[in-house]
């Protein structure tokens, strides 16, 4: 039995350290949620990829995310339902059909979409918790998301959505 105190503390210590934001994560608050992410990690991924696959845009008069159908309007208590839907939207519909030929920007694509996948399971789990449901302004601002989307070709919709995660991100970054 005297290894029991000692272990007790290691356990303790260990799940503390567990549900403590790593360094560079940020808690963002998206209604009742509150998800820890690094959103350090995630601009520099886009960042070091963006200009190629902003140049594989072939549509640069239409946008999937920004106005008129913009984000940033959206009421502090559909956040967490609208931003659980986007990164849905971004695994199941964007991450997938995003392949290039350059080895660089597949692995950045991956970082990318794995960081997304995290923060979706932490919003998931978070929503159920907190019955978070959309209202009608954040579900109607979605289905136009869905289909700007679904207007073009898989490849194109996928590389356009990509090229237009900063828009994601800021909007993100304001709602904090």
């Amino acid at each position: 039995m005297r290894g029991s105190p000692l272990f007790l503390c290691l356990f303790s210590v260990s799940c503390w350290v567990n549900l403590m934001p790593t360094a560079g994560d940020k808690i963002f608050h998206f209604g009742a949620c509150r998800v820890s992410m690094s959103m350090t990690e995630i601009r520099a991924g886009f960042t070091a990829i963006k200009a190629n696959i902003q140049s594989r845009d072939p549509i640069r008069t239409l946008s999937i995310l920004s106005h008129p159908h913009s984000l940033h309007k959206v009421k502090s208590s559909d956040r967490c339902c609208i931003t659980h839907q986007l990164f849905t939207f971004y695994v199941d519909k964007v991450f997938k059909h995003c392949r290039t030929e350059d080895s660089f920007v597949n692995r950045k694509i991956s970082s990318i979409a794995n960081s997304f996948l995290s923060v979706r399971r932490k919003l998931g789990q978070c929503r159920e918790n907190n019955n978070c449901v959309c209202g009608e302004e954040s579900t109607e601002k979605f289905k136009q998301i869905l289909a700007n989307y679904e207007g073009l070709n898989v490849t194109s919709a996928a590389m356009k959505s990509l090229g237009e995660l900063d828009i994601l991100l800021d909007w993100m970054e304001k709602s904090h």
